[in-house]
């Protein structure tokens, strides 16, 4: 499996067995399908679009996709509440360059590739679990499963699960939680900004 790929996931983190519903059609897979679309669309790119082209791109993508201040707010943890509003602002703005340097920063070339969307969506309490496979001509395939909930703007992904067992959301709160209890709320920001210029090179 490219390395690539396996940056979705810091660490391992197991998802406790949480009894499941299943429908065959679900209004959450659509961001889903936007985000899959809009992932080969960077990767077609290539080196061609540059960097900065992928990451112009894929940045509108995320905004219509991801509910970023909820995923930013459950991964700073109880922390959370005792910053200030500025502090909360610049964090969000913060996991936002984040998500998007590391997917322009991964998904940087194409060679035949193809995104395949599982038709039954799970239910988990109020939230949807879409499940997605990343096939690849060259190497295994690469189970993806994105949890969504549901707001005024309609289903946003507020997790992502790597061969459906790593939850992005845990791992990162394990790291942030490192740089929130040494450096506060800006010394997370100057971390996330590290792995965003990380993560365009």
């Amino acid at each position: 499996m490219p390395a690539k790929y396996r940056s979705l996931a810091l660490s391992l983190v197991m998802v406790a067995a949480i009894p499941v519903v299943t429908y065959a059609q679900d209004a959450a897979s659509g961001p889903v399908q936007t985000l899959d679309d809009g992932l080969l669309a960077i990767m077609k790119g290539g080196k061609a679009m540059g960097f900065a082209g992928r990451a112009a791109r894929i940045g509108p993508v995320v905004d219509r996709v991801f509910d970023l201040p909820l995923m930013t707010r459950l991964a700073v943890g109880p922390a959370w509440t005792g910053m200030t509003p500025g502090d909360k602002t610049a964090l969000v703005a913060a996991f936002r360059r984040l998500t998007i340097a590391q997917y322009a920063g991964n998904f940087d070339g194409w060679s035949g590739e193809t995104f395949s969307i599982d038709a039954k969506v799970e239910a988990r309490g109020e939230d949807r679990l879409v499940r997605t496979t990343l096939k690849s001509p060259k190497g295994s395939p690469t189970q993806l499963a994105y949890r969504l909930r549901q707001g005024a703007g309609g289903w946003r992904v507020i997790d992502v699960f790597y061969q459906n067992s790593i939850s992005q959301l845990a791992t990162r709160r394990s790291d942030f939680g490192r740089s929130v209890a040494t450096g506060g709320a800006k010394g997370l920001i100057a971390h996330l900004d590290q792995l965003s210029e990380k993560a365009a090179r």
